[in-house]
């Protein structure tokens, strides 16, 4: 069996997880535009069924949707293996399901670390555990998509939990490259830099919660730090159908993996003076619950509350436009 060319084909199979919203659903939506018998997977139903409804006006084309928590290995399989029977197969599969939580390390508590793992490395592993099967046996040589972060080249501070899931997403996506060499398979690792995709309503958020709401949302609202998320989606399907290695998204993502790569010990310190000017945890030094973005209210720094304000606006726009409006388990980043 040979590979195809750098093209995705109408009538090609493809399946997304966390393809519900955000990033997630506009790489669905690009997928099917090309023609491609779509699948999106993720937990809440309510959220599935309007993802359908947005492709489809955009698209003219209906998408499958099944439910699945991809923390479940059972269920993932099962989700798969669903989709490869419905299609005749499966040629092109991108693991996007994730969460993301915005504490200081010590705030946010071991759980955190363990919530993060699960959706976001376990719930890759099990997706591309269930999906290389069917994609060895794609007539047009199978895609794997896994989508990493700049937090899994760069470390930042508040986003310790985050940053370790998808460092294992990055090693995972490069040890199956390299396994999958000279076959009919190919393995594409993606890290975005900030996106505007609304995320930041569905982001979860410890310690002074409202100070880091702030500032996330600023900072992945503000043009130039952070990409639109129609291009982000069209360059993560672009990467998998030209079956790339690699691809950093974003000039101030790929900075940021050049600088660590040269320079790790300054660029550490340089993430340190960065740490300074975020929020400080709480006094009493404890875990505290994490709460999602569309709960909180506004800083209570007032010039943090006017920046915040100020650099919201392209991500709200966003958050109504790609399907985060309505409050809902995390399914994609």
């Amino acid at each position: 069996m040979t590979r195809s060319g750098d093209t995705l084909a109408p009538g090609m199979s493809a399946l997304v997880t966390g393809g519900s919203r955000g990033l997630g659903l506009l790489i669905a939506g690009h997928l099917a535009g090309r023609g491609c018998e779509v699948t999106i997977l993720a937990r809440d139903s309510e959220e599935l069924g309007r993802a359908v409804g947005w492709i489809h006006r955009r698209t003219g084309r209906t998408v499958r949707a099944v439910v699945c928590d991809v923390r479940d290995e059972r269920a993932v399989t099962a989700a798969v293996d669903e989709a490869a029977a419905a299609h005749g197969g499966l040629d092109v599969v991108i693991a996007n399901a994730g969460v993301i939580q915005v504490a200081p390390a010590e705030t946010a508590g071991s759980r955190a670390f363990h919530d993060a793992m699960a959706t976001i490395f376990d719930g890759t592993l099990y997706t591309c555990l269930a999906a290389l099967p069917h994609l060895r046996r794609s007539s047009h040589g199978g895609r794997l998509g896994l989508i990493g972060s700049v937090g899994a080249l760069v470390s930042p501070p508040h986003l310790v939990p985050y940053s370790c899931a998808k460092a294992a997403v990055r090693a995972l996506g490069e040890g199956l490259r390299a396994e999958t060499a000279g076959s009919a398979v190919s393995v594409t690792t993606v890290h975005p830099g900030l996106m505007r995709t609304g995320s930041h309503l569905q982001a979860e958020f410890g310690g002074q919660a409202e100070e880091e709401y702030a500032w996330f949302s600023t900072l992945s609202g503000t043009p130039v730090l952070s990409m639109d998320a129609e291009r982000a989606a069209e360059k993560v399907v672009q990467a998998v159908e030209r079956r790339r290695t690699r691809a950093v998204l974003t000039p101030a993502a790929r900075l940021a993996s050049m600088a660590h790569g040269v320079a790790p010990t300054a660029t550490t310190r340089a993430t340190g003076l960065a740490a300074r000017t975020l929020p400080q945890p709480p006094a009493d030094d404890h875990p505290h619950p994490l709460r999602q973005g569309h709960v909180l209210g506004s800083p209570r720094t007032p010039w943090r509350r006017a920046l915040n304000k100020a650099g919201r606006a392209l991500n709200d726009r966003a958050a109504h436009r790609y399907n985060q409006r309505t409050p809902g388990p995390p399914a994609g980043a």
